[in-house]
């Protein structure tokens, strides 16, 4: 497969194969569709309430930890903005892989303590890698293979934070926005935008004006093309939606076309049809980052 494609429903549905096969040794096993076939009784799938702290704040997160004794593989999974879509069935669908997966809300989103800020994502997200990393003992964690997984804004922070942290070497981007290249759209785009922000009330302090101004300012610290060298020695995933009117698929391209000029990059980027969201390819979505997963992260 090359490193950037278009593909179809066909060549979509042949991308699954492998999907369950390193977590359950049954080349039948779908863990999309199906629950996991034979249960540890002493170490069985659990979820796990909990709360970590990042910058003096204290954030919710909710860990869902894989069947057996483990350590697993683990992945923290970032929402966008404002955090709607939050992508629980892949995590569902990731646990019975055979990862564990951490969710969070960053600083001021759904009431997370603290203010929302663009600056405080990347931080958070850092916060909650280093959470898994001091906690591994505690909850079944592989934290030598922990792994990144985030939608739109969250995309943005898992590949920002990535850039920053040499531990962390597999990364997943879905429909991922660079908010670096907003700073320079024009003042009626970013008027919208600001609207749109001005209604989000469940994202502490946010106010369009301020949302705005902070990319405005931080254009080129906010922008994934300059973050190219840190990513080296990473490998990749980056899925836009052909239909994508949020986050265009001309986005992803010239972020796979950096990545590529960089050999110490595995990158695989894939178009696929769809919106934003992956609204009518929810099944054809996690089915291409299980394979992915159990390929590069597991």
């Amino acid at each position: 497969m090359r490193a950037s494609t278009v593909i179809g429903l066909p060549v979509i549905a042949a991308l699954v194969l492998l999907v369950g096969c390193a977590s359950q040794g049954n080349n039948a096993f779908d863990p999309i569709s199906m629950d996991v076939q034979q249960l540890d009784p002493a170490f069985p799938p659990a979820n796990v309430e909990l709360s970590f702290m990042s910058g003096g704040e204290r954030l919710p997160a909710y860990l869902m930890l894989a069947n057996g004794k483990g350590p697993h593989p683990t992945v923290v999974l970032l929402h966008g903005y404002p955090g709607n879509e939050k992508n629980l069935d892949l995590a569902q669908s990731l646990r019975r892989t055979g990862f564990n997966v951490m969710f969070f809300h960053y600083r001021g989103a759904w009431g997370a303590e603290g203010e929302y800020t663009i600056a405080n994502l990347s931080r958070d997200a850092a916060a909650a890698v280093q959470f898994l990393r001091t906690k591994a003992d505690d909850y079944r964690v592989d934290r030598l293979r922990l792994g990144l997984v985030g939608h739109s804004m969250g995309g943005f922070t898992a590949l920002r934070t990535a850039a920053r942290d040499a531990r962390l070497d597999c990364v997943v981007g879905l429909a991922a926005a660079n908010i670096g290249e907003y700073a320079d759209a024009p003042q009626k785009d970013m008027d919208d935008f600001a609207g749109y922000s001005d209604t989000l009330f469940m994202l502490n302090g946010l106010t369009g004006r301020k949302i705005v101004r902070e990319i405005r300012t931080n254009g080129r610290e906010y922008n994934l093309l300059n973050d190219v060298q840190g990513m080296s020695g990473k490998s990749v995933l980056l899925i836009t939606g052909s239909s994508d009117e949020s986050v265009p698929v001309d986005v992803q391209r010239r972020l796979a076309e950096a990545y590529r000029q960089n050999p110490r990059i595995r990158v695989t980027a894939l178009e696929i049809p769809g919106d934003h969201s992956f609204s009518a390819q929810r099944i054809a979505m996690q089915k291409i980052v299980l394979n992915w997963m159990v390929a590069n992260c597991g």
